[in-house]
């Protein structure tokens, strides 16, 4: 299995990240992608990549975090996005769920990451919250300029948002949320019976999203649990779980340049 985002550099995991990166090789991961927020975030991602042959990282600032962006920061995601082990600018996108940053700002920083993924050929990690028309506008504007990879990082929303993005040539990402039963959940169940198989990605979004049914019965989230949507998932699709597998982890392979 190959976990496309998870934040270890989050404060949750300062005390035992070694246990956690054990318990992720346990359950037979193969890869974990590891997303910075911010310049500083990103600097810790590439330090965990650099002594964890298991992780890899990428570099950017969240749309949350953008409004905190200092001067030279940009400047400093552009110098490590050459650096090895980078293999995805990210994460970034458009929230309007949260109001942390101006969105005129959130779109800003977004076109950045957009063209210097472009530029660079490497995969950009896109965090969409209540933004879908947004989001599907810029990468729609980027698709334009030339070729574009990437992936919609704990996809969240129905069959026609999916298809859109699918369209422009990005793979979709599930994580925990697929493994909830409430209701409002049902259009995202949908989409994930729908994906094609070489689009599709897995993830856990640790120390978020902890999936059923250890939700709110421990703290955080972490890689071994991927294994919770794997088996959601595979319910959903009517697939083999082993072949499931299989796929998720070569899609991701592909996408991130990875052997």
């Amino acid at each position: 299995m190959f976990d496309t985002h998870a934040h270890l550099d989050a404060d949750e995991f300062a005390a035992d990240l070694d246990g956690v990166i054990r318990r992720a090789e346990d359950a037979h991961l193969t890869g974990i992608v590891c997303p910075g927020v911010d310049a500083r975030s990103s600097e810790k991602c590439l330090e965990i990549a650099a002594r964890c042959p298991l992780v890899h990282a990428a570099v950017g600032i969240q749309p949350n975090s953008a409004a905190g962006a200092g001067c030279g920061d940009w400047d400093r995601i552009v110098e490590l996005a050459a650096r090895p082990r980078v293999v995805a600018l990210g994460e970034t996108g458009l929230d309007r769920y949260w109001d942390y940053t101006p969105f005129d700002v959130q779109q800003d920083y977004f076109d950045r990451h957009l063209r210097l993924a472009q530029e660079r050929g490497l995969a950009v990690i896109v965090h969409c919250r209540e933004a879908e028309a947004d989001v599907l506008a810029m990468l729609g504007e980027a698709a334009r300029r030339g070729p574009l990879r990437g992936v919609i990082h704990a996809f969240s929303g129905d069959g026609q948002f999916a298809e859109s993005c699918l369209g422009l040539g990005m793979y979709i990402s599930l994580a925990g949320t697929v493994t909830y039963r409430n209701k409002k959940f049902a259009a995202l169940h949908a989409a994930a019976g729908r994906v094609p198989a070489d689009r599709l990605l897995i993830e856990t979004d640790s120390p978020y999203l902890v999936p059923h049914p250890l939700r709110g019965k421990q703290p955080r989230n972490e890689p071994a649990l991927i294994t919770h949507t794997v088996d959601r998932l595979a319910e959903l699709r009517g697939a083999d779980r082993t072949e499931l597998i299989a796929h998720t982890a070569a899609n991701a392979r592909s996408l991130f340049g990875v052997s």
